[in-house]
């Protein structure tokens, strides 16, 4: 009884602690992909498969419950059509506003285009959380597919055999902590180069358009038609210019993390820290992306619907909380439509990387 009501009270403590404070939108989803893995696993560590042989897997149980894990990730996805239905909801919906607001349509048109637009940035959010769900799904799966990797490569060129008992990763370790802590950093570094991306590009589209309206007469009456192929091709040019950065940060990282603790191994005499410290560095690295994909892509809805909801106040266009509203969802876009999506690839490009330079470089 005790234990049931200091669980109760737990429970209701975070409940309303995570529900009353700014980053509480992350905490909810979590715990359901949290209940998903582990009911996941612990089903299909109890549904009795067996492995008929136990070179790459610690037990059957253990196997069985990696198992229950991907039947699950694949349920998950089995719900894709509706997920992609809904996220093209917000972008048509987006388009629709912004076509009947140059239309010159009536206001109430205006109105009931901003609610739908609304309820598309709210689809958005939802299907971005999906994909942040699955992808911490495979990602689990994949942390153990990589130290599967290099006890199979191990067992292939004659090295001494290495079991998956040898390769625990103890986070206390400074070698395997500041691993983490690399992976972690990595995180926030490629949303940076995310953010700063599009603010560039923001801030060239907008010299473009200064130039149009100083040099084309009558662009403001609608005497004249606007260059709108000048700023399609400098933004189209630099969503692939500007990728190059966070992309390469996302590919070399785990390479530079394996070759420095690949030599920091070799000078200590630990043979297996390099596979330790790539491990520690991909698992930090997921979780924090998962954690920090769930908030911007939130908060920049939140801040969309914000300024949506002021302007569809009696007196809200060009008020004060207007033009705050406006300054919030011109950082909110970013968060919620590049830096947010972009580290669902970059979990799982993480992996990929790890998985595939793990055997060249952190075998002993």
């Amino acid at each position: 009884v005790v234990f049931f009501c200091f669980f109760f009270i737990f429970v209701v403590f975070f409940f309303f602690f995570f529900f009353f404070f700014f980053f509480e939108s992350t905490f909810l989803p979590l715990c359901v992909v949290i209940a998903a893995i582990l009911s996941s696993y612990y089903l299909g560590k109890t549904s009795g498969l067996h492995l008929k042989s136990e070179q790459q897997a610690d037990s059957s149980a253990s196997a069985a419950g990696l198992f229950g894990t991907a039947v699950a990730t694949m349920g998950m996805l089995s719900n894709l059509t509706y997920v992609l239905a809904m996220d093209v909801f917000g972008p048509i919906t987006d388009n629709a506003a912004g076509i009947v607001e140059m239309s010159d349509c009536p206001p109430e048109t205006r109105d009931m285009m901003d609610r739908l637009d609304a309820a598309g940035n709210t689809t958005k959010a939802f299907t971005k959380g999906f994909a942040v769900g699955s992808a911490g799904l495979a990602c689990f799966l994949l942390f153990r597919a990589f130290l599967d990797i290099i006890v199979e490569k191990s067992a292939k060129d004659g090295h001494e055999t290495i079991t998956l008992a040898q390769l625990a990763v103890d986070i206390v370790q400074p070698e395997v902590f500041c691993a983490g802590l690399f992976g972690g950093a990595t995180v926030f570094l490629f949303v940076a180069y995310a953010m700063q991306a599009v603010g560039d590009t923001a801030a060239d589209v907008v010299t473009e358009v200064r130039r149009q309206f100083n040099q084309i007469a009558g662009i403001a009456e609608g005497r004249a038609k606007p260059e709108y192929g000048v700023c399609v091709a400098i933004v189209s040019q630099a969503a692939i210019r500007k990728m190059v950065k966070p992309g390469t940060l996302a590919v070399l990282m785990p390479v530079f993390v394996a070759g420095v603790f690949r030599i920091v191994g070799h000078v200590s005499g630990n043979s297996l820290l390099c596979a330790r410290c790539m491990t520690s560095y991909l698992v930090v690295s997921s979780m924090t992306a998962m954690l920090v994909a769930l908030f911007l892509n939130n908060s920049g809805g939140a801040w969309d619907n914000a300024k949506k909801f002021i302007e569809s106040q009696e007196g809200g266009k060009n008020s004060e909380a207007h033009k705050a509203a406006v300054t919030g969802d011109t950082v909110g876009d970013p968060c919620k439509d590049t830096a947010g999506p972009s580290l669902h690839v970059l979990m799982k490009l993480t992996a990929t990387v790890t998985m595939v330079i793990g055997p060249l470089i952190a075998m002993p």
